[in-house]
């Protein structure tokens, strides 16, 4: 697989969805996403804002699945790998 190709983010062995990333895009993707979250703490403080911090995770949290979507592998659902015959 040519490296523009290469997924960012793996399939789970078992379950739906995405591992953790395998490349250096995926980890900055991860990074950002972190740091982003830890800024809205502090952007809507839960004590005032509960409501607006909600969102903004929601949010946030949808932004990461959407890049998950588009440079990871497909999901489906997996059952582990499949036995040697």
């Amino acid at each position: 697989m040519s490296q523009e190709n290469k997924y960012w983010f793996p399939a789970k062995r078992y379950g739906w969805g995405w591992g953790p990333p395998c490349t250096w895009q995926g980890w900055l993707v991860i990074a950002v996403f972190s740091v982003l979250a830890v800024m809205g703490i502090f952007l809507f403080p839960p004590k005032h804002d509960l409501v607006a911090l909600i969102i903004y995770l929601v949010v946030l949290n949808f932004g990461l699945m959407a890049i998950c979507w588009l440079k990871g592998e497909p999901p489906k659902w997996r059952w582990g790998r499949k036995p040697r015959t």
